[in-house]
């Protein structure tokens, strides 16, 4: 039974990308039955992670985004899976806009009426393929406390504000909600892979009145910058290849002086998004990825000149009339400001009493005839005030710290990923040890209800053997998963291998650095090496009237119907252009 969550609420919701997987086509090329949320990390589903991360910070308010195919699947996940239906209530909610296609863009996504009804606070947008292990509860209160609570919670009335005031179901009063991304080191830790995409980010030190305090202070804890820029590494690559040179605005360097420049981190695709992001993406018709259009420009128009901010429709985000019948009677619409000055609570904030406001309109700025070299991408220009384009708030970057003994944050989007992570879970102490402190650990390493039988070789401080699972006697498994219900043959040997639900290893089987997919079926003295075996597939299966079927195979995907051929041309449809699945 599903109980009651301990943690309070924290006002925000969460939107939860549901896509189809492309990096992990032999393991979803079928959405419709096994559509890659359900996939299986650890012996768990894929987005029970996400899911049991969002409790644990105190969000319960959870929607699950999904094409309407994949729908059924996982709602029968939700209501029968053991791990699914043991999260707190309440339970998750699935939407399936009717329009949303496998090969749409994430800003696209956002731009859908349901998902725009959908959106009714301040949000996390997360993807389902997420294993964080870095309390979700350190970003929102470094977020709240930087800019979120503090920064929108005084109406303005004795202080000089630029732009104009507003007030949206974010609370955003006297000044606006920026937002906060997270981006985690690809290398040098134990479940890094070779050729993972990074992301290029280019970030400096945030400004003296914003001194973000991130809680719970460790020697591997990340560190708060503010972004100003942000793009694929394959993108940039592109535009120095076609350009032959790398181009950086003068106005960057003139604005910040010193940014720093990261290579090998890569975005978790984990936002904390005030509510106007809502209509900036829905008024910017051009975005199609989160990562690399909304966020890379919302982190280049703090310091790009005004006309650029012009072009993204900031003035209707900003300056949208508030109907005078308006009422904050809704839930998400009552702002805390009303009963509590937050501001005069702080100590991690200051704030700006030096300009008492003017009722009359501001000075054009203007310099002396011995001042040069005000180009034309200054912040303020003569015919650019203020007033006349909205200030746009900062987007700031968590970056993880790239120790190798700092908790995990990773997405899981591709098969050495997949393999890698889920071998580095299984080497976590079990819960019932007491010397573990991760909230992804299991509760036994080896489950109550498994047959092993004797004489069998199992590593069991790196080894997890699920459900119902039976492993026949002279096996010999190191460093591997055996998932619910699978079946290991007598005499087969496993290093480094994932062995999924249902699926059943003949005898003297030799498996290494492999992942088989749910049901399928290794006939006996099989020698595969670096391979993957599709749900459902069959080899080395004997058929009648033949003496011996064993398949030696190394670096191959074994998939029905020849799709392996199709493989190619599936990632190269889908990632063109905007590299990012949602």
């Amino acid at each position: 039974m599903p109980h009651a969550v301990s943690m309070p609420q924290t006002g925000f919701q969460a939107l939860i990308l549901c896509g189809p997987g492309v990096g992990l086509t032999t393991f979803t090329s079928v959405p419709k039955e096994y559509p890659k949320a359900l996939i299986s990390i650890a012996n768990r589903p894929m987005v029970w992670y996400v899911l049991d991360w969002c409790y644990r910070t105190g969000v319960t308010d959870i929607t699950l985004v999904t094409p309407p195919e994949s729908e059924p699947a996982l709602s029968a996940a939700l209501s029968q899976n053991p791990y699914l239906t043991s999260l707190p209530s309440p339970s998750a909610t699935i939407l399936a806009p009717a329009d949303l296609k496998h090969e749409m863009g994430t800003a696209e996504l956002l731009r859908l009426p349901e998902v725009q009804q959908c959106i009714k606070s301040d949000f996390f947008l997360l993807p389902c393929d997420l294993i964080c292990d870095v309390a979700g509860e350190t970003l929102l209160e470094t977020w709240m406390t930087s800019m979120g609570g503090l920064g929108g919670v005084t109406d303005g009335s004795s202080l000089e504000v630029f732009g104009p005031k507003m007030l949206g179901p974010g609370g955003e009063k006297g000044g606006r909600r920026g937002g906060l991304s997270v981006y985690y080191p690809t290398t040098h830790r134990e479940e890094s892979v070779k050729k993972e995409e990074c992301d290029f980010v280019c970030t400096t030190q945030l400004d003296r009145n914003s001194a973000a305090a991130i809680t719970g202070v460790s020697d591997t804890q990340g560190s708060i910058r503010k972004l100003v820029w942000a793009t694929p590494m394959s993108s940039l690559e592109d535009d120095i290849e076609e350009n032959k040179s790398w181009t950086v605005r003068s106005s960057l360097l003139q604005r910040y002086g010193f940014v720093k420049c990261l290579t090998t981190f890569r975005d978790a695709h984990i936002y904390l998004f005030p509510y106007w992001v809502k209509d900036f993406a829905k008024l910017n018709d051009d975005f199609e990825s989160v990562s690399e259009d909304l966020v890379g420009t919302w982190a280049k128009a703090e310091w790009r000149k005004p006309s650029y901010r012009s072009k993204f429709n900031v003035k209707e985000v900003f300056n949208k009339p508030r109907a005078a019948t308006t009422k904050l009677t809704d839930y998400y619409e009552i702002p805390i400001e009303e009963e509590l000055d937050l501001l005069s609570l702080s100590s991690t904030q200051t704030t700006r009493h030096t300009h008492v406001k003017s009722n009359s309109k501001r000075d054009p700025v203007s310099f002396a005839s011995r001042v040069s070299g005000v180009g034309g991408d200054s912040p303020i220009e003569a015919d650019s005030s203020p007033d006349d384009i909205p200030i746009v708030p900062p987007m700031l970057a968590y970056l993880h710290n790239s120790k190798p003994s700092a908790p995990i944050i990773r997405r899981v989007d591709t098969v050495p990923l997949l393999l890698s992570v889920s071998l580095l879970l299984a080497k976590l102490p079990p819960t019932e040890s007491g010397t573990t402190s991760s909230a992804l650990s299991h509760p036994q390493k080896i489950h109550p209800t498994a047959t092993i039988a004797a004489r069998t070789t199992i590593s069991n401080t790196d080894t997890l053997i699920g459900a119902n699972a039976s492993v026949a006697e002279k096996c010999v498994i190191k460093e591997s998963i055996v998932g619910h219900s699978a079946s290991i043959g007598q005499g087969s040997r496993l290093t480094r291998c994932i062995i999924m639900d249902g699926a059943v290893i003949g005898e003297k089987c030799m498996l290494t650095n492999t992942v088989i997919g749910k049901k399928a079926v290794i006939g006996p003295g099989c020698d595969l090496r670096d391979c993957e075996v599709q749900d459902g597939m069959g080899v080395g299966v004997r058929k009648e009237g033949e003496d011996d079927a064993a398949v030696e195979a190394k670096n191959e995907k074994f998939m029905i119907g020849g799709f392996e051929d199709d493989a190619e041309d599936f990632d190269d449809e889908y990632m063109t252009g905007d590299q990012e699945e949602f």
